[in-house]
């Protein structure tokens, strides 16, 4: 019994493993607030882009709304979001 118990626990741990290492999605959402200007600026202080790929970025989030501005661990994403937030950007993480 207790060799069925230790197999399960290890199964638990390789699952929640796998959980927290999956890719997360930082989206930015379009407002009426910033300039196209203010927008790119900030994407290149976050994500480290050129200028011609946060121009590609924030002409997606005005066109669709929305755009998945980086992708990478939790970690990575959380830092990504608060720098696009600094300015009052609307950002979510997305699993």
């Amino acid at each position: 019994m207790s060799i069925e118990k230790t197999f399960e626990e290890k199964e638990q741990e390789t699952v929640t493993e796998v959980e927290v290492n999956l890719p997360f999605n930082v989206f930015l959402f379009n407002d009426d607030w910033h300039s196209f200007d203010q927008v790119i600026k900030q994407i290149i202080k976050a994500v480290k882009c050129s200028i011609q790929k946060a121009k590609a970025i924030t002409f997606e989030v005005h066109v669709r709304g929305k755009a998945v501005v980086f992708s990478g661990e939790l970690q990575e994403c959380l830092k990504v979001s608060s720098i696009l937030e600094e300015i009052a950007l609307h950002t979510q993480i997305v699993s």
